[in-house]
């Protein structure tokens, strides 16, 4: 299923450490796996999918196996079993790791023209196991991607208020490119520019999310912190918008809130 063997996969990638540690690999499925998980993938306005529409995020989720098709069904199995898992413990010498087979904000995910996520730091322990959510991992699903139509992965610095400070790194989401980074380091991330493309062109990938056992003094926070960009610093609804969608008991009433 992957491009490579895992002796290979465990050897032939450095773990790069700015402005967090993370891993870029192309090719990470076969050429086969990746043609037919991009063949079998749902339309964007097929009924499977959760939406998020305010000021900070547009995009469409679905993390309901039950939706999945076959091939997709296989690969997110496989990316939650054992020697997967464990695999990823040894490249990025976690001492501990396990897999969220609910896919908690994990699944697929697909963006269209106007699509964004505002940098933001993930959650950071599971609303439901009673684990820190560790490590991330995206496989980019398009075909003759260009800059242009936005969309790329941004990587920012943390200020010493906590804040992302400086894109450090940005990341073109080219076809069966995956990208994996450790989550607990202040990870400041998004999309770096707005998508814009073309009619019946979307942004497509996948995405499963890996937990750990909780550390000493560990940040409960249990939904997506967000921030305002530049031109959304004053603006007094979208930090109200931030505030609640990092508060579990009212994320769910702005999910929708179109700006």
């Amino acid at each position: 299923m992957l491009a490579k063997d895992n002796d290979l996969l465990k050897n032939s990638f450095s773990l790069e450490k700015k402005p967090f540690d993370h891993i870029v690999i192309d090719n990470f499925f076969s050429n086969k796996t990746a043609e037919d998980l991009l063949d079998e993938f749902p339309n964007y306005d097929a009924d499977i999918w959760h939406e998020y529409k305010n000021a900070i995020e547009r995009k469409k989720t679905c993390n309901d196996w039950n939706k999945f098709n076959e091939l997709t069904y296989n690969v997110f199995h496989y990316l939650n079993s054992y020697p997967f898992v464990n695999l990823l413990k040894t490249v990025f010498k976690f001492d501990s790791l396990y897999s969220d087979m609910g896919l908690n904000g994990g699944g697929l995910h697909i963006h269209g023209s106007g699509g964004k996520l505002n940098p933001h730091l993930d959650y950071s322990v599971h609303p439901k196991l009673n684990l820190q959510r560790k490590l991330n991992l995206i496989v980019y699903l398009n075909k003759d991607w260009r800059e242009e139509y936005g969309g790329q992965f941004g990587m920012w610095t943390a200020s010493k208020q906590n804040k992302p400070q400086v894109l450090i790194k940005e990341i073109l989401p080219i076809f069966n490119r995956a990208v994996l980074f450790d989550t607990t380091q202040n990870s400041w991330h998004g999309l770096v520019k707005e998508v814009i493309v073309p009619e019946n062109i979307f942004r497509k990938s996948i995405a499963t999310y890996y937990l750990c056992d909780l550390p000493d003094n560990v940040d409960t926070r249990g939904k997506a912190l967000f921030h305002p960009t530049k031109d959304q610093e004053q603006d007094k609804e979208v930090l109200d918008l931030i505030k609640k969608r990092s508060d579990t008991s009212t994320a769910s009433d702005v999910y929708k809130k179109k700006k």
